[in-house]
Parts: C-alpha cells; structure tokens; sequence
C-alpha cells in the first residue's frame, strides 16, 4: 500500500508540474509515470498494472481523434479504440506460440531431444556445460524463456547430486544454463514478450525467417562469449569428469508425429508470411493454425491445457499494446520522441544504436525485461522514424535483442530468479549474488558487443 501511494503521489506531482502544451500529454504523461513506477516498483502484480491501463486511458480523457483538429475523444469512443488495440495479431501470435510450447512439453518432445543431445556432451565437464547452454538456448527458442530452464535445471540434477561438495561446476552448469536461457529469450519472435512487443511496434513486423537470420547467429555468438568466461571465472575444467546423461531411445508416438509436423507446419508458415500476405494478411492469422489443429482433439491438447497459458503474459503484453496506443493518441510520444532526437541530434546510425542499447540494458537490468520494453520500445521506434535516413525497425529490434541480453543480477530476468532459488540436498543454494556480478554483468557486456556489431551489420543487409 505504501508503494502504491508513493507511486500515485509521484504521478500526481507529474500531473501539476506542467511540460507539454496539451491536456492530453499532461494527462496521458501522469499516466505514463504512474503505470512505469507501478511496474518498476511491482507494487501491484504486473499483469494487474496492465488491467489500470484502458481503465486510466479512457477515465483521464487521454486519446484524440486521428484527425487534424485532434479533438480529445469522449468515454465511449476512447473506450472503443482502447479495446480494439488490445486485441491484435500480436496477442494471437503469442497464444500461437503457448499453443506450440504446451503440445511440446506435455509429449516429452522438448525432454527427449534435450536428453540426446545431452547424452552426446560426454563427460568432461567443458563440453557438458556447452552442450547445457545450447540446449537452454534451444529450448527457450520454442517453449519461451520461462518454461526452458526449469525444463534444462531437472535435467542436470542428477549431474548436480554426483558431484563433490563445493564444486566449481556446480554454481558454473546453473549459471549457464540461466544465462543461456535469457540469451534464448532473443531467438525467435516467441521466445520472450519483449519479442511480442517489438513486433507489435515494428511496421512492417519482419517475417520468421528475417528475425531468425538475425537472432540465431546473436545467439550462437553470445553462448560462445558467456561459455567462455564461464570457463575463466570459474576453471571447471579442473574438476574431475562427470557422469553423462543416459538417452534411452523411444519410437516416436502418433501423437508426437502429429504435434512436430503442426510445429514445423506453423514455423514454415511463420518464416513464409510475408509472400502469403495476400491469403492471410498478418502472423497474427496464422497463429491461428496451431490453436486449432492442436485443440481439435482433447488427446493433444485439453482446455485444461488452455486454462494453464500464460494469461498473465497475454494481459501484460495487452496492457503494453493499450499503452503504446494512448500514449501514441495523446501525442505525447512525438513529444518525448523530439526531445530524444534533439539528444541524438547529428550522431550516425550505429551511435544511435548503441544509445538505445546501453538505455535499454541498464533499465532492464533492474526491472523486468517485459516492463523495459513495454516503457523505451514506443520511444525507439518514434525516434527511428524520424532520422533522416528511417531506420526504426533497426533500432527496435535491436533494442528487442538487448533486453533480453540484460542479465546482470538475479533479479534480471526469471531464468536467474529460478537459478538463485536452486538449492542442494543439504539446502545451501548453489549460487550467490556474487556469482552474478562475477559472471552475470561480463555476459551482459558481452552481449551488448555483439547485439551492436554482428546484429547491426546483419540487419543493415536485411535492410531493417
């Protein structure tokens, strides 16, 4: 309560203190600082901030007419538009790609390919923890950075149990994984709902295949540079070798036949959307395969299944569309985008780039990646808009890249606040947060390299 009314008391003050010209930007500004600080705070849930959203835009009287005049819009119009910005192709995307997660993970697809892939690392202590990482990577690609490493931490826990006590390979194969996993929250347009948010803000969105072409090389540089400081910080390699996983083949079910067909069905659609712009308009559309095939038949996925989506995600990346949308209405993002041009004001491109990057890794570094995207992502895109030589979905996206880059403290991201949690069987957790700032701040670092020289120079050859 008294987080909220310190927030609200902040908003208030943003209110009075008048710096934009019109009714609406004051207004929608107030809005803006007081639905940031809850976020930020996490004073109320996150998914329950997002629910105040429309309720604030339509009761402050924030939107305006799309006209010339731009005459403030009343209760029922607002409410109008609000509603039908929250339901876009980017939330039918997102509930496409639970769909896939959920039919993956309950036919033991994601375990068994994990499991023979693991089981190939051998036993030195190195190459198994490479193998984790590719494999958190992998995994978070498809059934989103939250589900992937509570998936990759029950695998390595009988690697864990047959290990010394205060062994290096312990806190270095938990750590890797959680990193590894944030770098995964990059790898596709599924993968995290900063993703979600930024296709949302880009127009035109890019196609499956432009982002994986983008992100897959990212993330391979990335597991590689955080592999290797691993390596250096904590010298694992001087442990002794470690028991392999055993891989026990199965034939593959019916079920499972039909659900890696439907997955690489959509993913092909996914990759081919824009040359099929004309049969069904937007990704959106096409997330829309998944939910049926997969819900046909109650054997595949159940409404039990659909009960258990992420719903929290949908409305926090609802409420983030409701927010871009008054905030863009009110006209306060061309303000807040003019005084950020006036800063960046003659520097290149790629000075540009880094800016945004370093904003967007400090921000998240300390808030969820989520809410820093949801906040800097709108302003990214306006200020690209307007260089001289438009570059917005450039900017956008690699800004996407670097809030799932920000893996700095355990706080950075779910994949770390489930690695800190993780204890042995005396209950000493494995890690501390001194293996973050060890570790943790170097790969986002890292990171922050490679996002503004390799994905630059791919996505200017893409022509983001």
């Amino acid at each position: 309560m008294l987080r909220v009314a310190a927030c609200t008391a902040v908003a208030a003050a943003a209110w009075a203190l008048p710096l934009f010209d019109g009714g609406e930007q004051q207004r929608c500004w107030a809005m803006l600082v007081h639905v940031s600080l809850l976020w930020a705070s996490e004073a109320l849930p996150l998914h329950v901030t997002a629910l105040l959203v429309p309720l604030l835009t339509v009761v402050l009287r924030v939107m305006r007419a799309p006209d010339a005049v731009h005459s403030s819009l009343d209760a029922a119009a607002a409410a109008h538009a609000i509603f039908a910005a929250m339901f876009s192709p980017v939330v039918m995307l997102l509930l496409g790609g639970f769909a896939l997660a959920a039919a993956l993970s309950k036919h033991d697809i994601a375990r068994v390919l994990a499991s023979w892939v693991l089981a190939r690392a051998g036993s030195k202590p190195r190459t198994v923890l490479l193998a984790n990482m590719l494999v958190a990577t992998f995994a978070s690609m498809w059934i989103s950075n939250v589900a992937a490493p509570v998936l990759c931490f029950s695998l390595v826990r009988p690697i864990l149990r047959t290990l010394p006590p205060a062994s290096p390979f312990a806190p270095c194969l938990i750590l890797g994984i959680a990193l590894a996993a944030n770098v995964g929250g990059m790898a596709s347009p599924i993968s995290s709902p900063q993703n979600i948010i930024a296709l949302g803000t880009m127009h035109p969105p890019p196609s499956w295949l432009q982002w994986l072409t983008v992100s897959i090389p990212v993330c391979l540089a990335c597991d590689v540079a955080i592999w290797l400081l691993l390596l250096l910080v904590y010298r694992p390699h001087r442990s002794a070798a470690i028991r392999p996983t055993r891989f026990a083949p199965e034939p593959l079910t019916r079920r499972q036949i039909y659900v890696c067909v439907v997955a690489v069905l959509t993913i092909a659609l996914w990759c081919l959307a824009p040359s099929l712009t004309a049969i069904f308009g937007d990704m959106g559309v096409i997330a829309v395969v998944p939910l049926v095939l997969l819900f046909a038949s109650p054997r595949i996925l159940s409404k039990e299944d659909f009960n258990n989506f992420l719903w929290t995600v949908v409305v926090l990346a609802m409420g983030g569309i409701a927010l871009g949308r008054a905030v863009e209405s009110s006209g306060l993002l061309h303000e807040l985008a003019s005084h950020i041009e006036l800063l960046v004001d003659g520097m290149p491109l790629f000075a540009v780039l880094c800016v945004f990057c370093a904003l967007v890794l400090v921000c998240c570094t300390f808030v969820s990646h989520t809410v820093g995207a949801l906040i800097v992502l709108p302003i990214v895109a306006e200020v690209g808009a307007r260089l001289p030589e438009p570059h917005s979905r450039l900017l956008v996206m690699g800004s996407a890249l670097m809030a799932s880059g920000a893996m700095g403290l355990p706080v950075s991201g779910f994949p770390n606040m489930n690695a800190i949690m993780l204890e042995d069987n005396l209950g000493n957790p494995y890690l501390s947060t001194i293996d973050f700032f060890k570790a943790g701040v170097p790969s986002s670092i890292a990171a922050y390299i490679i996002i503004v020289s390799i994905a630059y120079v791919i996505m200017l050859l893409l022509g983001f």
